[in-house]
């Protein structure tokens, strides 16, 4: 049975974008004379291997790049498939500096390590996926900017305009099909995650760096969920602000941390900002 939440669906010339169970995750296929970029793989190698299949609804030619948005494993755990021996000759891994290496990291990571194992009691279905899984880590690191050209001068622009979700999201900028590819720097499916590794003060102005790369028709592909546009960026923007001015609000207040949540007035469910309130504290020097 697929977890693909429906088709593939051309959001702009010649880019495909696929929703995925679990997690509502965003995959996108770029064609290009010279072969197809894949953007995320997925939780797992089973499910890369799904995916692989379904990549044949869109062209017959070959996967030549792949490109991880950011580090989280709803997006990566399936780089392997794409990667020799399941794939000769193998695509070509691409992802931010800090994303590599935090991926190398996870080897060795408690952290990484205690989540590893919650994901494997989850179920037997999970055990049989992560008794195979291979984390496998981009060879090609981006430092602010790269661009990629797929075949006849169609060029991928990988670009780091700032942190947000994590410290390493990349953001590609696909200009002859006037579209932007935002990985987890915005959700439409649900509310902006604010994880533990999160930038809650800075991503509001991020964000403003991404609407810049973009032009007023630009269409914009989230991690999660359906293609939107810019007046849906600005007013999550809008919210992930009032966030970050609440939390520079209560401190300057002297408010707890641990009393912050309880005191502020949120734009998003208290539940979900736990982490925002943490991390914006500890780097305004709690």
């Amino acid at each position: 049975m697929t977890d693909a939440t429906d088709g593939w669906a051309e959001v702009a010339d010649r880019v495909f974008q696929r929703r995925y169970n679990p997690c509502d995750v965003t995959v996108t296929a770029v064609a290009g004379a010279d072969g197809l970029m894949v953007v995320d793989t997925r939780c797992s190698l089973a499910e890369a291997r799904e995916l692989r299949e379904h990549l044949r609804e869109v062209s017959a030619a070959p996967v030549r790049w792949v490109v991880n948005t950011h580090v989280h494993f709803d997006h990566v755990w399936g780089n392997a498939e794409f990667a020799a021996p399941r794939q000769v000759p193998p695509a070509q891994f691409w992802g931010s500096a800090e994303m590599i290496a935090e991926l190398r990291g996870a080897a060795t990571d408690p952290e990484a390590l205690a989540f590893k194992a919650s994901v494997t009691a989850k179920s037997e279905k999970w055990r049989a996926r992560m008794a195979e899984l291979e984390e496998y880590v981009p060879e090609n690191a981006v430092h602010g900017a790269h661009d990629l050209d797929l075949g006849d001068g169609r060029v991928v622009r990988m670009r780091q305009v700032g942190r947000g979700h994590t410290d390493g999201d990349l953001v590609l900028h696909v200009p002859d099909a006037d579209v932007l590819l935002m990985g987890d720097l915005l959700e439409v499916s649900g509310d902006p995650a604010f994880g533990p590794d999160s930038f809650p003060l800075e991503w509001a102005p991020t964000l403003d760096a991404a609407l810049a790369l973009a032009g007023p028709a630009t269409r914009y592909v989230p991690g999660h969920g359906e293609t939107t546009d810019a007046s849906f960026v600005r007013s999550q923007r809008d919210a992930i602000a009032a966030v970050a001015a609440q939390c520079r609000a209560l401190h300057a207040a002297g408010v707890p941390v641990d009393e912050a949540l309880a005191a502020g007035e949120w734009p998003y469910e208290r539940e979900a900002l736990d982490n925002a309130v943490k991390r914006a504290f500890l780097h305004l020097g709690q």
